[in-house]
């Protein structure tokens, strides 16, 4: 069984930031890409950024560019989002995705393994 457990979500004002971390644990298990994506009720999940099994190759949806950035702790088996210059649009539920493929993807559905998601509202 493997499982991913995100935090660091919270409630802040606008131009603040945050981390938020991703673990992975359970059986033997060393996970490819991995990717945070975000979801608001109503809504599809959305891709928010991807790194690849080595850490050296990211890519972020556009209006993250600039302000997010996604890291990873391989020997921690520990995904980052740091946020930066937060806006009320970011606001949604943030969910950490793990592929058993190192090869990187913005779709959700090719992401084999799911954490249950971390809270951040960003107020105006």
């Amino acid at each position: 069984q493997v499982q991913l457990v995100e935090s660091g979500g919270g409630l802040v004002q606008a131009g603040a930031s945050l981390k938020l971390s991703c673990a992975v644990s359970g059986r033997t298990f060393s996970p490819g890409a991995m990717a945070w994506f975000h979801q608001t009720p109503n809504q599809e999940r959305e891709f928010v950024a991807t790194i690849n099994w080595r850490g050296d190759n990211t890519y972020y949806a556009d209006f993250v560019k600039g302000r997010f950035t996604i890291s990873r702790d391989n020997a921690k088996n520990t995904v980052y989002l740091q946020m930066n210059d937060l806006k009320p649009e970011d606001t949604a539920v943030y969910y950490c995705g793990a592929r058993e493929s190192p090869f990187q993807t913005i779709r959700a559905n090719d992401y084999d393994y799911w954490g249950q998601g971390t809270q951040v509202t960003v107020s105006s």
